[in-house]
C-alpha cells in the first residue's frame, strides 16, 4: 500500500469459509491504519461457477461504494508480483458481524428498530448501479437457480420430498422472463452486515454477487434461518418487510413485489436446506469431519419445516 513502511498485529481471524481474512495494521510516518486482507486460502483458488474472484470482488465493492452502499474501502488489489496470490487489501471497519449479539446486546439496543429500513435503503442503492459498469458477472434468473439446486440435490442423492415440493412450487410460479435484472450482492444477510451502535456500517461478502432479480437480495435476508430465534422479526432477526419495503423505495428502489420477495424468501430458504446436505455430504465422507459441519448437515430438517410453513395455503 502506498505510505505504508510495515505492518504490526498480522492475525488470522475466524470466519469465511472460502477465503483467509487476516487483520494488521500498516505503519506509515503519520500514523497505524487498521486494515484487512482478503485472500484465497493458500492463495489460489481454482475457479468457481458460482463465485467471482477477488479482483472482480474487490471491484464490486469499489462500484457499490460510489452508489452510496457503506463498504470498506479498497487499498490495493494483490499484484502476480507481490507473491502473496490472489486478494486484496480493504479498510477494517469496527463493529460486529456475529447475529447472536447484534439482536440481544444492548449495545445494539438503538440500531435494532433502524436496521429493517438501513437494509433496505442500501438495497436500492446497490441495486440501481448501472450494468455497463460492472465486469463480467453470471446471469442467475430464477429457472437457473431452481436447476442448479434440483441438480444439487439428485447428486447428493438424499430423499428429501418437501424440497420436491418447493421446486415445483418453484417451477410453476417463476418470475416472468421479462423480469427486469439488476447487480444482486447474493448474501446479503447478517454475518455479512458490519453493525455498529449507529446501524450498518458495511455490506461485506461479495463473491456470490451476479446479475438477477432485485427481489432476490430482498427474499434472502427474510429467509427464516437469518433471524436467529426471532421468527417474529422476519427481516434478518430485527426488523419488518413493511420498513425494509419502504426503505428500498424511499431510496429510489423500484416498487417492491411482496409476492415476488415471497418467491425468493421460499427459493433461498430451500437453497440453503440444499447446502445444508452439502455439508452432510462432506461429514459423511470423511471430506470434513468437523463438529461445525455434522451441526450445520442437521439444519436440512430446519428448513424443510420452514419450508411447509411458507407454502401452506393461507
Amino acid at each position: 500500500m502506498k505510505g505504508a513502511s510495515g505492518i504490526t498485529g498480522l492475525k488470522r481471524l475466524s470466519g469465511g469459509a472460502s477465503q483467509e481474512t487476516w487483520a494488521f495494521d500498516a505503519t506509515t510516518d503519520g500514523e497505524s491504519i487498521p486494515l484487512i486482507l482478503r485472500r484465497a486460502p493458500g492463495g489460489t483458488r481454482p475457479p468457481s461457477e458460482t463465485a467471482v474472484g477477488l479482483s472482480t470482488e474487490a471491484k464490486l465493492i469499489e462500484l457499490a461504494g460510489r452508489a452510496g452502499v457503506p463498504v470498506p474501502t479498497v487499498r490495493y488489489v494483490l499484484q502476480q508480483e507481490d507473491g502473496i496470490g490472489d486478494g486484496f487489501i480493504m479498510n477494517r471497519i469496527a463493529g460486529e458481524t456475529i447475529a447472536r449479539k447484534i439482536l440481544r446486546d444492548d449495545e445494539f439496543a438503538d440500531a435494532r428498530p433502524k436496521l429493517a429500513r438501513q437494509c433496505g435503503e442500501i438495497l436500492a442503492k446497490l441495486h440501481s448501479i448501472s450494468r455497463d459498469t460492472l465486469p463480467p458477472l453470471r446471469v442467475s434468473p430464477a429457472e437457473s437457480e431452481i436447476a442448479q439446486y434440483r441438480n444439487i440435490l439428485k447428486a447428493h442423492g438424499h430423499p428429501h420430498p418437501v424440497f420436491e415440493l418447493a421446486l415445483k412450487w418453484l417451477t410453476d410460479n417463476a418470475p416472468p422472463a421479462t423480469t427486469a435484472h439488476t447487480l444482486v450482492h447474493g448474501d446479503f444477510r447478517n454475518g455479512n452486515l458490519m453493525i455498529g451502535p449507529d446501524g450498518v456500517r458495511a455490506v461485506l461478502d461479495w463473491e456470490i454477487a451476479h446479475i438477477g432479480d432485485p427481489m432476490e437480495d430482498l427474499g434472502w435476508i427474510c429467509v427464516n434461518s437469518w433471524r436467529f430465534g426471532n421468527i417474529d422479526q422476519p427481516v434478518g432477526g430485527f426488523g419488518t418487510r413493511e420498513d425494509m419495503f419502504a426503505g428500498y423505495e424511499a431510496a429510489g428502489g423500484a416498487k417492491v413485489d411482496p409476492e415476488r420477495v415471497k418467491y425468493w424468501e421460499v427459493l433461498g430458504t430451500m437453497k440453503w436446506g440444499i447446502m445444508c446436505t452439502i455439508m452432510v455430504t462432506a461429514f459423511k465422507t470423511g471430506a470434513d469431519r468437523s463438529v461445525e459441519r455434522a451441526a450445520i448437515g442437521r439444519r436440512s430438517s430446519e428448513t424443510e419445516i420452514d419450508l411447509l410453513r411458507l407454502l401452506a395455503p393461507r
